[in-house]
């Protein structure tokens, strides 16, 4: 579903991305996670071309990003992007903010567009919220409305961008519950992310990331499960996250 093949990426003359290469396969779950600066969060940008690549390509459900004749919005309505900061129109209810992209982008009939996102509200557990405005919801229940908001547009493939690390600790495990239902609908995902119980429990594969480039990239059991294979660099991250 998600091909990166020797994607490198600069911002003037810093490196961010060196040389990154992994597949994600339909249905699969792939959870990046790595240190602050890593290259994770721009990574997974770069897969639905919200930040370009100067070398390399991405390949989502056999549409290049890389290539020139690619229309990149429309390749967008196809991929489900949840961002750390919920980026809901606050001006706009609930409803309006699940189908203004599906009137817009999909061409839907009000009524059809209107229906499906009060079915996803329903589904994120929020459809009594469905009239009022995201000022007037808890941060975990925007990140909710952010998620069924991605889900409306029918996406082939939903990237999460650390949606829970701007979260109390109280609501991080209503985002992630939902975020495990669809990993167990067979949603083909890739989550950057610290949560570590999360990866664990529905990951197929664990991507570390250090300096911009792609250390691990491993099944999750043998990520978890046997450290003393791990590089160095990713020993001394499981270290610290693992000890809280």
């Amino acid at each position: 579903m998600i091909s990166i093949q020797n994607v490198s990426k600069w911002y003037g003359d810093f490196q961010v991305l060196s040389d990154c290469s992994t597949q994600v396969a339909k249905g699969e779950v792939v959870v990046v996670c790595g240190p602050s600066g890593s290259g994770k969060s721009t990574l997974i940008k770069c897969v639905n071309a919200l930040e370009p690549i100067q070398k390399g390509d991405i390949v989502v459900d056999g549409t290049s990003i890389a290539d020139p004749g690619t229309n990149l919005p429309k390749l967008r309505s196809r991929v489900g992007m949840v961002f750390q900061h919920f980026e809901l129109f606050p001006h706009l209810t609930i409803t309006e903010n699940l189908t203004i992209a599906q009137l817009k982008v999909l061409g839907r009939g009000k009524e059809e567009a209107r229906e499906k996102g009060l079915a996803l509200l329903d589904r994120v557990g929020l459809k009594a919220h469905a009239h009022k405005h995201p000022g007037q919801l808890s941060g975990g229940q925007q990140q909710r409305v952010a998620i069924a908001r991605a889900l409306a547009m029918d996406p082939v493939v939903m990237l999460f961008d650390e949606p829970t690390s701007a979260l109390d600790p109280e609501m991080v495990n209503e985002v992630l519950d939902v975020m495990v239902q669809l990993a167990q609908e067979g949603m083909t995902m890739m989550c950057v992310t610290h949560e570590m119980g999360f990866a664990r429990k529905v990951a197929d594969r664990v991507i570390f990331m250090d300096r911009g480039q792609i250390v691990e990239d491993c099944a999750k059991g043998e990520f978890f499960g046997d450290l003393n294979g791990r590089s160095e660099r990713a020993q001394q991250f499981l270290a610290k996250i693992l000890t809280h």
